[in-house]
């Protein structure tokens, strides 16, 4: 149980870096190449239940350029993201299942 947690949480920092990157790469082509920029701000409801592992979720969204985390409702498992540009739920917060399976 524990070296499976483990494996979850080496997983979910290489996929964070992974986002970062790829979100860096489309802010600055968003931005400078194609100027699209429409900023919106979006109420997503998570699965976790543990307010450590929702706070780790919505510090992993402010680390990834091009979206915010403005606020986090721990009793109804809502995290209020502010994006640069619209996006799916699963392209903002695809780090999820990792936080999950690995603190939960």
């Amino acid at each position: 149980m524990f070296l499976t947690r483990i494996g979850y949480g080496i997983a979910y920092f290489v996929v964070l870096i992974y986002e970062i990157i790829k979100s860096t790469i489309d802010v600055c082509f968003n931005s400078i190449i194609r100027r699209n920029i429409d900023p919106i701000v979006v109420d997503i409801e998570t699965v976790l239940e543990r307010p450590v592992s929702q706070t780790i979720l919505a510090n992993s969204i402010s680390l990834t350029p091009g979206t915010l985390s403005v606020d986090l409702d721990s009793e109804n498992n809502i995290i209020k993201v502010a994006a640069i540009s619209p996006r799916e739920k699963k392209d903002i917060i695809p780090f999820e299942p990792y936080i999950k399976k690995m603190l939960e």
